[in-house]
C-alpha cells in the first residue's frame, strides 16, 4: 500500500507509461484502489489500453480525472527535500496521487459522492477520453475536476488545439536545370512565410491564436528538384475552427492542400469563487468529455516544465493540491 502522497507519486512515476503503453500503470491503479476499498472498472479502449474508473457509490456527482500516459522519453523519478523530478512529476502522475489522496481524505470525512477517472492517450489523441464520454456514469456526473499543471490555479478557460498538415506538389527535375522542374519545397516555404506574417482571429477571453510549425518534410535527394513537401502545424485556437481554416485556405490560394489531423475547440470552464483563476493556453481531455457534467481544471506544477527533460513538481504544491481538491469537491457538493 502506498499511503504517502510522495511515495504514491514516485511509485506511479517508476512505471513507464508513454502514450500507447499505459497497461501496467492502469493495472497498478486498479489493484491499489481496490485495496483501498474502491469499486474499480477497467474500461477497454484498445486491446492493450484501459481507462480506470473507480467509485464509492453507484452515481458519484463529483469526479476527479486526469491521464495516465506521458510524453517520451521515460525519465525515472528522483527527489530531494523540496521537489520530485522525472517524467510525469507534474503531467500527470503527481496529479493522480494528489487526487487519490484528496479522495481518501474526503472519504474519511464521510464524503462518498466522488469518483475517479484516469484515461489513456491524452498526449496523442485523447482516445481514452472519447471512450469515457460514452460510459453510462457520465450522465450521472454533475462536475468533473480535471487535472493538468495549472500552478494550482483554477483554470476558467483553455485554448483549443487544431492539428493539420499543409501539403504541396511540384515536378521533379535535375537540380542543375531547375527551370525544368517545380519545387514543392519552395512553394511550401512561401506558404509558411505568409502564415508567419498573418495575425489570426483572436478572442478577448481566450487571447491570441498562435501557430507552431512543428515539422517540415519533403524532397527526394539533394540533386533533385523536390516534387512533394509537407509541414505539420499546431494552432492554439481561441475561436472556432472554421474561421481559422478559412483564413488558411485564403493564404494557400490553391498552392497546396490542408489535411486535418484533429481539432478540439476552446472551452470555457466552471468558475468557483475563492480560488485563484486564469485562462490556460493548452488543451486537455475536457473537450472530448462533454457528457461528464460541468468541467473544472486544476493541478499542481507548471506547464512550463511539463514535457521537458527537467520536469518536476514541488512537494508543497502536491500537498496544496490535495487541500484544493478537497475544498473544491466540498464546495461543489454542499454549497
Amino acid at each position: 500500500m502506498y499511503n504517502s502522497l510522495f511515495d504514491l507519486t514516485t511509485y506511479l512515476m517508476q512505471i513507464p507509461s508513454v502514450s500507447g503503453e499505459e497497461r501496467e500503470v492502469g493495472l497498478f491503479l486498479r489493484d491499489h484502489l481496490k485495496a483501498l476499498g474502491w469499486t474499480v472498472e477497467l474500461q477497454k479502449v484498445t486491446e492493450d489500453q484501459n481507462n480506470v474508473i473507480a467509485t464509492l457509490n453507484e452515481s458519484p456527482r463529483v469526479w476527479f480525472s486526469t491521464h495516465m500516459d506521458t510524453v517520451p522519453p521515460f525519465i525515472p523519478p528522483t527527489e530531494d527535500d523540496e521537489k520530485i523530478y522525472g517524467r510525469g512529476a507534474c503531467d500527470a502522475k503527481g496529479i493522480i496521487a494528489a487526487q487519490i489522496t484528496a479522495a481518501e481524505r474526503l472519504r474519511a470525512e464521510g464524503v462518498a459522492d466522488i469518483g475517479l477517472l484516469y484515461t489513456v492517450e491524452e498526449e496523442r489523441a485523447s482516445t481514452g477520453a472519447k471512450a469515457a464520454n460514452l460510459h453510462p456514469l457520465a450522465a450521472k456526473c454533475e462536475y468533473m475536476i480535471n487535472g493538468e499543471p495549472t500552478d494550482n490555479d483554477l483554470a476558467i478557460g483553455s485554448k483549443g488545439s487544431f492539428r493539420l498538415k499543409i501539403k504541396t506538389k511540384g515536378k521533379a527535375a535535375h537540380s542543375a536545370y531547375p527551370e525544368e522542374g517545380d519545387s514543392a519545397i519552395d512553394t511550401l516555404l512561401d506558404i509558411l512565410n505568409d502564415i508567419r506574417q498573418t495575425r489570426f482571429q483572436h478572442d478577448d477571453f481566450f487571447g491570441e491564436t498562435t501557430v507552431n510549425i512543428g515539422t517540415i518534410e519533403g524532397g527526394l535527394a539533394l540533386n533533385i528538384i523536390p516534387p512533394k513537401a509537407e509541414a505539420g502545424l499546431l494552432i492554439r485556437l481561441t475561436t472556432k475552427r472554421e474561421p481559422i481554416e478559412q483564413t488558411l485556405e485564403n493564404i494557400i490560394r490553391g498552392r497546396g492542400e490542408i489535411e486535418v489531423l484533429s481539432c478540439s475547440e476552446p472551452v470555457k470552464l466552471h468558475a468557483v469563487d475563492g480560488f485563484e483563476q486564469k485562462v490556460v493556453r493548452f488543451t486537455t481531455d475536457i473537450p472530448h468529455m462533454p457528457n461528464w457534467g460541468k468541467p473544472l481544471l486544476l493541478g499542481p506544477g507548471s506547464i512550463l516544465v511539463a514535457h521537458t527533460k527537467d520536469e518536476f513538481v514541488l512537494k508543497k504544491d502536491l500537498e496544496k493540491a490535495v487541500k484544493l481538491y478537497c475544498d473544491l469537491a466540498n464546495r461543489l457538493l454542499f454549497q
